[in-house]
């Protein structure tokens, strides 16, 4: 009963992630009905610069949820605080679907992206915390598997429904992760961390699957109570004078349970080694993975058909794309946790560069049939589900110790939504100067230097409780 209860909440959590996916494809289908110049829906066609600003404003939206998430989950907790981020991307739906001005669309949209960049560090949070080491890799590519789900159920959306039937639908979606977030139990480490220990046993017990007197629930406890008050890990020192002070803190955490570490979680990140190392290698692999251009193709993907195979349904093409996606990241799921995750991250890296080159050679020379280029889309997509595009938010999910969790998750989602403005911003300029080949070249480097950091650089984490993912990142770095 216990792995199921953490698949419950998992699957709750990663909803959020479902309507990451929903917001972000919309304007895939939603732009042409825009810019017509017969358009109905709006008071006037938006301009250039407005299309462009559909698509990528949701990730400058982002950058400021995700400066707040931290507050809103220390504050009311990953249940309540799941219940309250989802409130920004409703009211978005609802001015999107009561305005025909194009600029409140525009704003609808920077709300909106104020709950996708709190999800996507809610989830991950909410989902390591509860988890146990054995099924850990799997329920934390739950977040990207459900993003892709929210891909593919827009893609149908705009297939088969019409512009109002889509926005209700969005807004049902947003209900049903409220009902199923209330169903949900409260995360230990909060409980914990609010001195609520009798709930924190209670929702150990829960997630468990065992009594509140059982060995599992009472080591779990202790456990957790030693992760909650720890000694603050220190970098060595030079002088002598910090060195003493290094080890006086020491002393007086350790003489004193009771009395919480005095140095910021800010600071801990980047005094201890294994914390820092953690979020450098974890940011390069994030980094990475937007540079490779999966954003841009997914918001952009129904115009990158109709030019790769204007043959086909533009439609027909989109929905596999989302398909091929939801089962590089299942697979991804379910293969993390037995070969490892920087086996997958380099083999998925390795896989993207070459289907991006290729894609690239055949836009450019036209040598092959367009349906083959549309294939190699497919084929670039799932590769880069299968590892790159998943295993970055594994490792965000683990690499930290507890009391940097929070801060480091925060400051690298603000980093990855600014990347992810940047690329869905530029993609139709860069499509514009260069082509579409000429990006998927530029992409395809990216793909190289992903390929460097997991053979050298990213340590396997697969099946190590927290202490010993610090020791491995210890390790990597001597």
């Amino acid at each position: 009963m216990g792995k199921l209860h953490q698949a419950q909440t998992s699957v709750a959590c990663s909803i959020g992630n479902m309507l990451v996916g929903l917001l972000y494809v919309w304007p895939s289908y939603t732009l042409q009905l825009y810019t017509d110049r017969n358009t109905t829906l709006l008071s006037a066609p938006m301009t250039e610069l407005e299309s462009s600003l559909v698509g990528s404003l949701p990730s400058l939206g982002a950058m400021a949820g995700t400066a707040m998430i931290g507050w809103i989950l220390s504050v009311f907790g990953r249940q309540k605080g799941g219940l309250i981020i989802a409130l920004p991307l409703m009211i978005s739906w609802l001015m999107i679907d009561l305005t025909s001005s194009s600029i409140l669309i525009l704003i609808a949209r920077f709300i909106g992206g104020t709950s996708s960049g709190a999800f996507m560090v809610h989830s991950p949070i909410f989902i390591s915390e509860i988890t146990e080491e054995s099924i850990r890799g799997t329920l934390t590519s739950a977040p990207i598997t459900f993003y892709c789900l929210g891909v593919l159920a827009s893609y149908i959306l705009g297939w088969f429904l019409t512009y109002r039937y889509i926005i209700w639908a969005n807004i049902i979606c947003c209900l049903i992760y409220v009902g199923l977030m209330m169903t949900v139990t409260e995360s230990p480490v909060y409980l914990m961390r609010q001195k609520r220990e009798e709930d924190a046993r209670l929702a150990i017990s829960h997630y468990r699957g065992a009594s509140l007197s059982s060995k599992v629930v009472m080591e779990e406890f202790s456990r957790l109570k030693q992760q909650i008050t720890p000694a603050v890990e220190l970098i060595a020192v030079d002088s002598d004078a910090k060195a003493d002070e290094a080890e006086k803190e020491k002393l007086n955490l350790n003489n004193d349970d009771e009395e919480k570490p005095k140095m910021s979680s800010f600071k801990m990140l980047f005094v201890s080694p294994s914390s820092r190392r953690a979020f450098t290698i974890v940011g390069l692999t994030l980094s990475l993975q937007v540079m490779m251009g999966m954003v841009a193709v997914q918001v952009y993907a129904k115009n990158i058909f109709a030019n790769a195979a204007p043959s086909l349904s533009s439609h027909f093409c989109s929905v596999m794309f989302a398909l091929v996606l939801l089962c590089g990241s299942l697979l991804s799921a379910l293969f993390s946790d037995k070969f490892g995750r920087r086996v997958l991250l380099v083999m998925s890296s390795i896989a993207v560069g070459l289907c991006l080159a290729a894609m690239g050679i055949l836009i450019q020379t036209s040598i092959l049939p367009p349906w083959v280029t549309a294939v190699l889309i497919l084929l670039y997509c799932f590769s880069f589900m299968f590892g790159s595009g998943s295993v970055p938010y594994v490792l965000l999910a683990e690499a930290f110790i507890p009391e940097v969790q929070s801060i480091a998750s925060m400051l690298l989602m603000e980093w990855v939504w600014l990347l992810n403005f940047f690329i869905v911003g530029v993609f139709p300029f860069m499509v514009k100067f260069f082509g579409v080949h000429g990006s998927f070249y530029s992409f395809a480097c990216f793909a190289i230097l992903d390929t460097i950091i997991g053979l050298f650089f990213v340590p396997e984490t697969k099946g190590l409780t927290n202490e010993q993912i610090q020791e491995t990142f210890l390790r990597r770095r001597k």
